[in-house]
Formats: C-alpha cells, structure tokens, sequence
C-alpha cells in the first residue's frame, strides 16, 4: 500500500472505523497479497521498496538489509509481519511478547492526531499464538527482535526468552538485572544478542552505562510517553528528546543502540543517526505519515551517504533507440498529415488514394485517425524512451532500466499482432529491425544495474502531500493507457470496429469488404500498430510514476510534459480534423488528458522544490 493510495483512498475511509478493525484490515490485506505466490515479490517490485546495497548494516553479529525497523506497536497481533518485510523495512520487532494473551485497548490517535493514546499493556496474542505466528515466517529474510513484556518475577522472563530462543535473532528486555542474571539470560538464548530497553526519561546515562554495559549487547531507547489517566501517550515527533538522550549516552559509551520512536518524518530518522542511532525502529509516526516512511528514510540515508550519482558507460544505446522511434513516429505523422496511404498500400490494395476518396471519403479519413494516433504515440514513447535513459539508465537506476526492458519488450511482441492480419507493413517491419540492435545492445549492457534512487525529501511539507494525488493521476493514467492498448488490440484481432467506427465511416465490416476485400487487413493491421504503442507507453507512464516520483527531480515533471503533449495532441486534434467528434469515442481521451494536467499541476512544486 504506497503512499499515493494510503493518503488519498484508504487512511481517510479506515480513520471511519474502530482503530483495531481498520489496523487488522489492513494487516491482514497485505498479509494475503503476500502469502499467495509470488507476493511477497510483487509488493517489493511495485513500490520498489528494497533497500540500496550502501544502506547494508552490520551490528550484533547480524547483517541487516538497512537500519530502519518496524515497533511491535504497530502489529501487535502479527498479523500482517510478512508483508512488513518487504515494504522498506530492514528488521521487524515483535512483542512485547506474554504468557497470556493480552486485551486492554487498542492504540488511537488524539483529536489533534500529533500523538497516539496506548494502554498501560500493550495488546499481545500470548505466548501459545504468538508462537504459532513465528512459526509460519520460516523464509522470512529479515531479522526478528522479540521484546519481552515486564514480568513478575525473573524466572518468568528466563522462560519466555527460553520458550523463544529459536524464532528470534536479538531479544529485548524491559527489565533491569544483575550479571548473574544477565548471563543466565544469554545463556536462555544460546548467546543471541540481548538488549535493554527503557524510556528516555527513564535512562540515567552515566549511571546505566556504568552498571550494565559490560552484561548487556544493546541499548533500546524507547519514545517517552505522558500518563493520560486513561493510558500513556506519545507524541509522534519528540526526536529533540531522544537526540539529547541519545547524545548524553554516547558521550560515555559505543554501545549500540536502536532507537524506538519519535520519528514522524525522514529527517527525524536521519537526526538520529547523526546523533549516533545505530538503528531505529518506527511506532506511532508509521501509521501517521504513512508506509512510504521506511522508503523515504533510505532514499534520504542514502542521499547523505553518496556525494554525486555514477555515470555508467553504455547508455547511448537506449537512448539511440529512443530517438530513432523518436524519428520513426515523426515521419509517420508527416505521412500521415500528407498521403496517408503509402504507395505500398496502394498497391496491396490495388487502389488509389483517389478511388478510396471517392468511393467513402469516410474510409480514407478513419485510417489518416489510426495512423495520426499511432505516430503521436510512438513520438510520445522515443521521448518518454530518451529521457528515461539520460536521466536513470545512464546513472545506473535499476528501476529507470526495468521500465524500459518491459516496455520495450512488449513494444516488440506487438509486431506479431501484424503478421495475424494478413498484411505485414514493411515499413514497420525495417524500423522494428533498425531498432532491435540499439535496444539489444542496451539491454546487454544495461541489464545488471542495480542503483538506487536517493532523495533530499526530509519533510512532510503541503507540497509532498499534494504530489500524491499527482502521482495517483499519473497512476491511473498509465494503467488506463496500458489497458486501452491491450483492448484496441483485442479489438483489432476480432471485430476490428467498435460502434462509434460504423456510425463514422458509414458502413458495416461487411459492406467494407464487399469493396475491397483487403481493407479490414490493412484498418486492423493500422489498429494493432496503435495497440502495441499504447501498451508500451502506458506502461512508462505507469512505472515512471510508481518509481520515479522524487523531490526536486524535474526531468520527471518535463518526461511527463514532453513525452505525453505529442499523444494528446495527435489524438485529440485528429478527430476534430477529419470530424470524427463523437462525445462517446473521444470520452477517454479528454479523462486520459485530465488526468494528465492534473498530474503535472499537482506535483509540479515538489518537483521544483
């Protein structure tokens, strides 16, 4: 669930229901996506959500994919652990773990929603369920750190770490011990890390450091919460807090220490390791903020961590097939703007461009509309091709060389579409072959880049919130383009016309082919043309959208402006030439070109920030 429909669509009609009813639909929602076949992929793959090799994080004897965790505040029940994996996140904390399933309450925001209301105990499923949870995430790739709840007694807590020994990689305990007891503990674990958690209010620095640092693997410097009467409330941003806290421990000591909330946008989280968190973990500002956050936080770390981007050597070679589709597109709009039939037409058909006029000037116009739309769009797709290129391929973005391999994959297979008519466009034919070499060698050389994407988004300013719904129009936008290709190629397979075309042209299919047995080839071979375009191009759109949306990168804005003005424009003003104006048949072209201002207005101050 990215950002774009968690702020837009789903926070604003779960915050309508009971908090837990709205959590546990969600969790469990993700929890199915990722337990069918390949889920766990497909969510990681959508949001692009694994994080860059630079962010990989040694510490306890772990190696962990980044440093930015997920509070077991947030799934209590575990009931949506598995997908949490692949949403950005490099460990999950579970618990506080109990013997005895624990009901107090479910966590709420305040009126104001800057903080979130929990009970004095945290919701827990029990030791007996919380078990059979673990025991299900065998292939989970992430570390696992349970937290152990406060007990009675200390042979309680032995019991529970004992009873969870094999289903975590570090522990965490709420309490503090003696060395006997620390090393009975560690013992309990088979030498796994132990760490101590307690509140910033509740570490004494000098005094902890000096007492329990030589018997304890980590600190956990938990949020401070405010005893309400009715619960304990913790402000989502008190990373000033933590930060003086933090900064007091590491004055005396290079214990590592993760800390535990308080963060409610990036920059929290990168303050935090500045002042020395080795990791964090997100509660409260997670929910807030939205599941984009752990994203975000690595894009930024990532940023602080890499002075400039790479440039790597090969890139020319999509960005020439780029162009020459570019070239393509243009010459086919100035044929058609001019003849329309090329003489090879002509002579397939064994008619003139005279004779078709004069028998239905109708005919002659709806193929001018085909082939007006299919070179805009191909014009649209060698910018869209260019631009992805210069501006991701050639620096290594592994999301920017996906696109493009997809795309142009699926651009490719549509040749096959024009065999099945029975008239194969030479024309067509040689440009496809000029440009399989430029897009075989740059996927060659292009096919192991594995870059990440970093950005100087800190804040969650009016602007980044706004760029959502601009991101969800472009969504929309290339998923719509994408699946107008795949229908106008399932149409131009089977009944070639819709409705709206007989009414134009005057005719049915039949009457068509009483006059020349070889029209409906060459219309449909045309409509396979514009289909196979569309697919390519929404695609693009779609993916430069999911994965291209970063504060202060205009080229994307101007990849939108430039590479979608020459499809609406062909599109939409062809029809109005040869008077093709049917409100119902252009009816999607103006929703599709709605969807595209709105994009560019919406997003157009985060991308010039």
């Amino acid at each position: 669930m990215p950002d774009w429909t968690y702020h837009t669509m789903f926070e604003p009609a779960l915050s309508k229901l009971p908090a837990k009813t709205g959590r546990e639909f969600i969790h469990n929602g993700m929890h199915r996506i990722a337990s069918i076949p390949g889920g766990s992929k497909l969510i990681e793959y959508l949001g692009h959500t694994a994080p860059a090799k630079q962010l990989e994080t040694k510490i306890f004897g772990l190696t962990i994919a980044n440093p930015v965790g997920l509070s077991g505040k947030i799934d209590p029940l575990l009931s949506g652990t598995k997908a949490f994996g692949h949403l950005g996140m490099g460990f999950i904390e579970v618990g506080p773990v109990s013997w005895d399933p624990v009901e107090m309450g479910t966590p709420r925001f305040t009126d104001s929603k800057d903080a979130m209301v929990y009970p004095y105990r945290l919701e827990s499923p029990g030791i007996k369920r919380t078990i059979e949870k673990l025991s299900k995430l065998e292939s989970f790739d992430k570390p696992i750190f349970i937290r152990i709840g406060r007990n009675d007694t200390f042979e309680q807590t032995l019991s529970l770490l004992k009873t969870l020994s094999a289903f975590g990689q570090a522990f965490i305990v709420e309490e503090l011990y003696g060395i006997k007891q620390w090393k009975t503990l560690k013992e309990a674990v088979n030498g796994k890390p132990i760490l101590f958690a307690g509140s910033a209010g509740g570490i004494d620095s000098p005094a902890f450091v000096a007492s329990q640092e030589a018997y304890i693997d980590g600190i956990v410097l938990d949020e401070q919460g405010v005893d309400t009467g009715q619960g304990m409330e913790y402000p989502l941003d008190q990373s000033g807090q933590l930060i003086e806290k933090l900064t007091s421990i590491r004055r005396h000591s290079k214990v590592p220490i993760l800390v535990s909330g308080g963060i409610a946008e990036p920059k929290d989280a990168l303050d935090l390791y500045e002042a020395g968190a080795d990791l964090v973990m997100l509660t409260g500002g997670y929910v807030r903020t939205g599941p984009g956050l752990p994203k975000r936080i690595n894009e930024g770390l990532l940023n602080q961590r890499t002075a400039s981007p790479p440039v790597y050597d090969g890139w020319m070679w999509h960005w020439l097939f780029g162009l020459f589709m570019f070239l393509g597109g243009a010459a086919a709009m100035l044929v058609s703007m001019t003849i329309v039939l090329m003489p090879y037409d002509e002579a397939f058909l064994n008619l003139s461009r005279e004779e078709l006029m004069a028998i239905n000037p109708n005919i002659y116009y709806f193929m001018q509309h085909d082939r007006m739309t299919v070179a805009g769009t191909m014009v649209s797709g060698g910018i869209l091709y260019m631009q992805l290129t210069r501006y991701g391929v050639r620096h290594g973005l592994e999301w920017a060389k996906r696109a493009i391999h997809i795309a142009g994959v699926l651009g490719f297979l549509g040749i096959l579409l024009f065999i099945g008519f029975g008239y194969f466009d030479w024309l067509h034919g040689i440009l496809w072959l000029v440009l399989l070499p430029f897009f075989w060698k740059g996927y060659l050389v292009s096919k192991d880049y594995s870059e990440h994407s970093s950005s100087r988004n800190r804040k969650n300013h009016p602007a980044w919130k706004r760029s959502l719904l601009g991101q969800l129009a472009f969504v929309v936008l290339g998923s719509a383009l994408a699946a107008a290709g795949f229908i106008i190629s399932a149409i131009g397979v089977s009944g070639v016309f819709v409705q709206t075309d007989i009414a134009y042209i005057c005719m049915n299919p039949e009457q068509i082919s009483a006059i020349n047995e070889r029209l409906i080839p060459v219309i449909a071979h045309d409509r396979a043309g514009l289909g196979s375009a569309l697919i390519s191009v929404g695609l693009l759109v779609l993916m430069l959208a999911l994965w291209g949306f970063q504060e202060g990168q205009r080229w994307v804005l101007y990849t939108f402006l430039l590479g979608g003005s020459p499809a609406f424009g062909a599109a939409i003003l062809i029809h109005y030439v040869i008077g093709y104006t049917n409100f119902i048949h252009i009816l999607p072209a103006y929703v599709a070109l709605v969807l595209f201002v709105s994009g560019l207005w919406l997003s157009k101050k985060f991308f010039f920030m």
